[in-house]
C-alpha cells in the first residue's frame, strides 16, 4: 500500500542546498597531522616490536543509521527511530537504494516518512519520480507532482525534468507535451536535458519528425547549443522517420560543430540507410567510423547486415554474419534473423531454410522469432505441411509462447485444417494468461467458418466485440452472409449490429445484404429496425421484397409504423402494399382503428386504394359502425389522390 501524499515543505526548504564539502586547505592540513603523527608513532616503537592489531574504523552514527535502514525489514519503523540522526542527504540515499533493488512499494514508504517529516529536497523528488518511472507508475508520478503544484509557488527544472523523463518512458507523450507547455507558462526555462527527453519521445509519434523540428527551433530560440546526445536523438528520430537526407545534414553539422561522433551516431545514420537499403552510404559510413579510431560493436555490424539484407546483397550479408560469428557476436538469433527474413522476402525460401538449419545445429539460442518468420513464410509459400511440422517442433521444445509466436503457430494449425492443435494452443493462451489481438481473432474467425463450426465463429466474434477489438468489417460481412445460409439467421442480424455499433460508419451495402437473410427468415421485426434506419441505401425491389412480406405475416401493430418509415425513404408505395395490409387488418376486426388510422394517414400523402381493396371496405363497413364513414374516406382519398397526381405530371 503506497503511503499517501502528505503536503511538501515549501520551496525554500526542499530547495536549499547540502552542506559544502571540506575546502582542499584544511583537507591537505588534516593530512600533514596525520601524516607527522604517524611518523612520530613509529618513531618511538621499537623495531623488534610485533604488530598491534587494531579495530575496525567505527562508522558514523549517521552512516550506521543508514546501514540498519537498508537491512530493516520496515523501513518506516527504521527512520522513525533514526530521526534524530539522520538528514535530508541519508534519507536521499536510503530512497535510491529502495528504487535500485526494485523494491517499490518500500521507495513509496520512504518516500512518505520524508515528506511527513520534512526532509525532502530536489534530489528526493528527481530520485523519487526516476524510480516511479522504472516500476510504470506514471499515475502516481502525476498524483505526487500535482501534491507539489498545489502547496508550491514554483517547482525547479530538474523536478520537471524528472516528471518529463518518467511521462516519456511510460509512452505518455500528450501528457508529457502538456507539461511541457505548462513549464513555458509559468515562466521556468528548459535546459538541455528537457529537450533532449522530449526528443526521445518523438522518436515514437507518428508526426514525431515534424515536432521534433519544432522542439529544435524552440532550443535554438532560447539560445541552448544542442550537444552530443541531441545530436544522437535526431539522428535516430530522422532514422524511426525515414529522413536520411536530414539525418546526413545534422550528422555532418555535428562534426562541423566540434561533436566527435560516437557508436551511437554512426548506428543510428547506418540505421537510416537501412529503410532504403542504401549500402553504397552504408560502406562509407563504415570506412568513416573506422578512419576515427573506433571499432565497429554488435550493434553497428547487426546494421550493417540489415543494410545488406534489405538491399539483396546476400553474399556480403553472409560473410558479415561469419565476422559477427567470429566475434563472439552472434551467439542469439537476431543476427540470422535479419538474413533469414531478407531471404524470405526475395521469395528464397529454400535458402532461408538452409540458413535455419544451420542455426538450429550451431546452438543459437532463439526466443521463437527465427520460427515465426520461417513458419510464416512456409505458410504463404503452400508448403502447409511443412509450415504446421516447424510450428509443432517449436512446441516440443518451448514450454512458454509469446503473443507472436501463438498467432503463427494458429495460422499453421489452422491452414491445415488442425482442429484439435488449435485448441491447444487456444488453452495455451489462457494458461499464459496472453490475451489475444485482431490477428489471433481474425485467424481463428476464418478458420471456424471454413470449418464450417458457425457457432465458434460467431462466439469469437462476440468475445472480439465484447473485448473492445475493431471488427473487421470485409470478414464480419462475409461471416455474416454464411451463418445466413447455413441457418443462422439470430447470429447474422447479431453481427450486423455488432459492426454497426462498433463502427460509426459501415459499407451501404451491408444494411441490403443483412435485409436479405432476415425477411426469408422471417424475422421481420428485425428487419424492420434496419429498413427504418437505413432505408435510403436499400434498393427498391428489397424494400418492396420486406414490405409485402411484413404486410402479410409481420407484428400487425407495427404495419402503420412499417407504412411512415417506407414513405419516408422516398419509396412510392403502391397499392398492392396497401391492399395487402387492409385484408390484413380486415381479418382482425379489434384492429379497426389501426386501420381508420391508416386510411387517413393515406389522405393526407396523397395515397389511395385500388378498387378491389375500395370494395373489399364497402362490404366489411359494418366493421366501424357506420358506412357513410368509410364512404367519406374512401372520397376523401380519390380528391387527394388526383391532386398528387397532377402535381406529379407538373
Amino acid at each position: 500500500m503506497e503511503a499517501a501524499v502528505s503536503l511538501p515543505l515549501p520551496a525554500s526548504r526542499f530547495l536549499s542546498p547540502p552542506p559544502p564539502p571540506p575546502t582542499p586547505a584544511v583537507a591537505a592540513v588534516a593530512a600533514a597531522c596525520f601524516s607527522r603523527r604517524n611518523i612520530s608513532c613509529a618513531r618511538s616503537v621499537p623495531r623488534a616490536a610485533p604488530e598491534v592489531s587494531r579495530p575496525p574504523p567505527r562508522l558514523s552514527p549517521r552512516r550506521s543509521a543508514v546501514a540498519e535502514v537498508k537491512a530493516a525489514p520496515d523501513p518506516v519503523a527504521a527512520l522513525s527511530r533514526f530521526e534524530d540522526v539522520l538528514q535530508t542527504q541519508d534519507c536521499n540515499i536510503i530512497l535510491r537504494h529502495y528504487g535500485e533493488t526494485r523494491r517499490w512499494d518500500e521507495l513509496s514508504k520512504v518516500f512518505g516518512w520524508m515528506q511527513e517529516h520534512g526532509m525532502l529536497n530536489i534530489a528526493s523528488y528527481s530520485s523519487y519520480f526516476k524510480y516511479l518511472g522504472l516500476s510504470r507508475n506514471p499515475a502516481r508520478v502525476l498524483q505526487v507532482y500535482g501534491a507539489i503544484k498545489e502547496h508550491s509557488t514554483r517547482v525547479h527544472v530538474s523536478v520537471c525534468n524528472s516528471v518529463l523523463g518518467c511521462l516519456v518512458k511510460n509512452g505518455r507523450f500528450d501528457s508529457s507535451f502538456k507539461l511541457y507547455d505548462e513549464m513555458i507558462r509559468e515562466g521556468l526555462s528548459p535546459d538541455l536535458f528537457t529537450y533532449s527527453t522530449l526528443l526521445s519521445g518523438c522518436m515514437k509519434l507518428k508526426q514525431g519528425y515534424t515536432k521534433a523540428m519544432e522542439l529544435v527551433n524552440e532550443l535554438n530560440s532560447r539560445g541552448l547549443q544542442m550537444d552530443s546526445v541531441i545530436y544522437g536523438t535526431l539522428l535516430a528520430i530522422c532514422a524511426s522517420h525515414n529522413c536520411c537526407e536530414k539525418a546526413e545534414e545534422y550528422f555532418q553539422k555535428m562534426k562541423d560543430e566540434g561533436h566527435n561522433p560516437n557508436l551511437f551516431h554512426y548506428s543510428s545514420l547506418l540505421n537510416a540507410y537501412s529503410e532504403n537499403a542504401n549500402y553504397e552510404k552504408a560502406d562509407l559510413v563504415m570506412k568513416d567510423l573506422r578512419s576515427s579510431g573506433l571499432t565497429p560493436n554488435k550493434v553497428i555490424l547487426t546494421t550493417l547486415l540489415k543494410v545488406y539484407s534489405k538491399g539483396g546483397l546476400f553474399e556480403k550479408a553472409r560473410e558479415l554474419l561469419t565476422e559477427l560469428e567470429a566475434s563472439g557476436f552472434a551467439q542469439d538469433e537476431m543476427p540470422y534473423c535479419i538474413l533469414i527474413d531478407g531471404l524470405v522476402k526475395e521469395r528464397k525460401i529454400w535458402e532461408a531454410m538452409m540458413l535455419f538449419n544451420e542455426m538450429k545445429e550451431k546452438g543459437v539460442k532463439s526466443d521463437g522469432y527465427a520460427f515465426c518468420i520461417m513458419i510464416s513464410a512456409l505458410h504463404r509459400g503452400g508448403y502447409r505441411q511443412e509450415s504446421k511440422q516447424l510450428a509443432k517442433e517449436f512446441e516440443a521444445k518451448n514450454a512458454t509462447y509469446d503473443l507472436v509466436m501463438l498467432n503463427t503457430s494458429l495460422r499453421a494449425y489452422c491452414s491445415t485444417n488442425d482442429m484439435e492443435s488449435v485448441m491447444i494452443m487456444l488453452k495455451k493462451m489462457d494458461e499464459s494468461n496472453i490475451s489475444p489481438d485482431d490477428i489471433t481473432f481474425n485467424t481463428l474467425i476464418r478458420y471456424f467458418c471454413k470449418a464450417k463450426v458457425y457457432h465458434l465463429a460467431y462466439k469469437t466474434i462476440q468475445d472480439m466485440h465484447t473485448k473492445g477489438h475493431q471488427l473487421n468489417e470485409e470478414l464480419c460481412s462475409e461471416i455474416m452472409m454464411q451463418l445466413g445460409e447455413a441457418g443462422f439467421p439470430s447470429e447474422a442480424f447479431s453481427v450486423y449490429n455488432m459492426l454497426r455499433y462498433g463502427k460509426r460508419t459501415v459499407c451501404k451495402s451491408l444494411h441490403e445484404k443483412v435485409l436479405r437473410i432476415l425477411v426469408p427468415a422471417g424475422l421481420l421485426k428485425d428487419a424492420y429496425i434496419v429498413v427504418k434506419d437505413n432505408a435510403e441505401f436499400i434498393s427498391p425491389r428489397s424494400l418492396e421484397n420486406f414490405a409485402r412480406s411484413f404486410m402479410v405475416s409481420g407484428n400487425i401493430n407495427l404495419i402503420n409504423d412499417v407504412m411512415k418509415a417506407l414513405n419516408r425513404s422516398g419509396w412510392r408505395i403502391n397499392q398492392d402494399i396497401f391492399g395487402k395490409a387492409i385484408q390484413r387488418y380486415i381479418q382482425k376486426p379489434d384492429k379497426n382503428q389501426l386501420l381508420l388510422c391508416l386510411l387517413d394517414w393515406m389522405t393526407g400523402q396523397g395515397y389511395s386504394v385500388d378498387s378491389s381493396s375500395r370494395n373489399l371496405l364497402l362490404r366489411n363497413a359494418n366493421l366501424f359502425g357506420q358506412k357513410q364513414l368509410i364512404a367519406e374516406i374512401l372520397s376523401k382519398q380519390q380528391g387527394a389522390s388526383r391532386i398528387t397526381g397532377q402535381r406529379h405530371q407538373k
